[in-house]
């Protein structure tokens, strides 16, 4: 849930997309669920040219297993408050194996 609750911080930013189909959509992020569906609006195509039937599209929804790279800003990445969330997630799970054993 960690990715989850990271991309939710990230609402309203833009992001570039790239899927596993080699197509990178750059837009911004409207919406994210717990399977990392993305909803973007006002998208643009990198690669334009070589992908023209969909420059008339303006909103997309993303299929997660879709994806192969979510290229985030900067500016956007609390890497601090990250790195603690993965510390404190790490320290759960590890907690929840021992229990079982």
């Amino acid at each position: 849930m960690l990715f989850f609750s990271f991309y939710k911080t990230l609402i309203d930013e833009q992001v570039t997309v790239e899927l596993k189909n080699d197509v990178s959509i750059r837009g911004t992020l409207k919406s994210v669920d717990q399977f990392l569906n993305l909803k973007l609006e006002d998208i643009s195509v990198l690669e334009e040219v070589k992908y023209p039937h969909l420059s008339a599209v303006k909103n997309v929804f993303i299929r997660g297993s879709v994806v192969r790279y979510i290229h985030l800003p900067a500016a956007a990445v609390d890497t601090n408050l990250l790195e603690d969330a993965s510390r404190r997630e790490a320290v759960t799970q590890a907690e929840k194996a021992s229990a079982t054993h």
